[in-house]
């Protein structure tokens, strides 16, 4: 029995999530977008809308080129939140979830009688019909079935909207050679240049690869994991750590100025040195980008003495701000994060002024907690309280209690 995981990949989530709240948007071609603009690009495309070649990242204005009838709706990450945790509820009441990889993506791992491929189909089944029961008829996944993680991810693209498939180790590699090395989770643009002087260009040619060839084109180990994947070896699994905290967000044209850039960042900084506390992190790091209207950015980083303290994350941030170049030009995004990350209780806190700092911090999170988002909050921020919102990266699924902008 080769057969060990199954991968859950939820189709077009967002937009998903939108049809099941609003049934008029049900069949019908829709993006999620961060504002009502055609200068900004679609977060998310209904299957609909991915007909008429519209997907993440196309701008809005377009999309509504390729597609007259496009609906548009702004997005409700909470809601895409809340949805998350129902649908690993539902998932959990077919198998245990292994692993929560992304919003839309889990993993669990058969045991026993599950590994064997009829069982594995009927779980398969079974899992989409409960999440169609319990969470919604809109709420479609992609399964993958495999001998390892890296596998069924790959298995559950092969095959959608709403797809199963299986791929046992009898069927490899041969199965896979109909895929484009883009296609594999790890092959971006610049590690496909990168196999590519290596002289792989084809699937079939990566699978055909020696050992030492794939961590010449890896430059070390993860050459030997992508060897040891592609054959349903299972891989041990990285420890990961967290390397940084931030937030960015895209202006809206009345935001397009230099002190509403300077509140926008003013803002997220206060978000992340929340996330940070909450974490129980310090930074002695940060890096603030500015993206222009006309093409340019710029980006500063700066040291300081590791700190978990948003006024001396505010006043590092205030230094930074004044260096900044283009000032003439129009800002069109703005981004912070917090990086050289260590755990707090490594962390030794200033002789003069470390134990007030640290519990008037802990006073402000308890109370924005208790009593709602900025609550209380530092005035540089005022003006823009509403905005840069809560969003949903790939690898952080923000705590509503924590992050909500209610």
């Amino acid at each position: 029995m080769s057969l060990r995981y199954l991968f859950v990949d939820f189709n077009a989530y967002f937009a998903s999530v939108e049809q099941q709240l609003r049934p008029e948007l049900r069949g019908k071609p829709v993006v999620v977008v961060p504002m009502l603009a055609d200068s900004t690009s679609c977060i998310a495309a209904s299957y609909e809308a991915k007909k008429y070649g519209i997907k993440t990242g196309t701008r809005v204005g377009d999309a509504r080129r390729l597609c007259p009838g496009l609906q548009l709706v702004e997005a409700r990450h909470t809601n895409y939140i809340e949805y998350h945790h129902k649908l690993i509820e539902a998932v959990e009441s077919c198998i245990p979830v292994d692993r929560v990889l992304s919003i839309d993506e889990m993993i669990c791992e058969l045991t026993g009688t599950q590994q064997q491929r009829g069982n594995a189909v009927k779980l398969a089944h079974h899992i989409k019909e409960t999440i169609s029961l319990k969470v919604g008829s809109e709420l479609r996944c992609s399964i993958g079935i495999a001998p390892n993680p890296f596998l069924s991810k790959t298995a559950s693209d092969m095959q959608k909207p709403n797809g199963l498939t299986v791929i046992e180790l009898s069927d490899l590699p041969h199965c896979l050679y109909r895929l484009e090395l883009s296609d594999f989770c790890g092959i971006g643009n610049k590690m496909l240049k990168r196999i590519n002087r290596q002289g792989i260009y084809t699937v079939k040619e990566l699978c055909s690869a020696d050992v030492s060839l794939l961590r010449d084109a890896w430059g070390g180990i993860e050459g030997d994991r992508m060897h040891a994947n592609l054959r349903g070896e299972v891989v041990n699994r990285k420890i990961s750590s967290r390397a940084s905290v931030g937030h960015s967000h895209v202006l809206p044209p009345v935001q397009r100025t230099a002190p509403a850039a300077f509140a926008v960042l003013h803002r997220l900084l206060q978000k992340a040195a929340t996330r940070l506390r909450n974490y129980g992190l310090t930074a002695s790091g940060m890096r603030v980008s500015l993206k222009y209207l006309n093409g340019k950015k710029w980006g500063k980083d700066i040291s300081f003495s590791e700190t978990q303290d948003t006024v001396q994350l505010l006043q590092a941030f205030s230094g930074i701000w004044k260096q900044r170049k283009f000032e003439g030009e129009t800002p069109l995004a703005v981004g912070v994060t917090l990086f050289k990350l260590n755990e707090e209780k490594y962390h030794t806190l200033s002789l003069f002024n470390g134990e007030r700092l640290d519990a008037f911090n802990k006073a402000i999170d308890v109370i924005n907690k208790k009593y709602g988002k900025n609550t209380v909050y530092f005035a540089g921020a005022h003006d823009y309280l509403s905005s840069a919102p809560m969003r949903i990266a790939f690898n952080h699924i923000p705590d509503i209690a924590i992050e909500g902008d209610e």
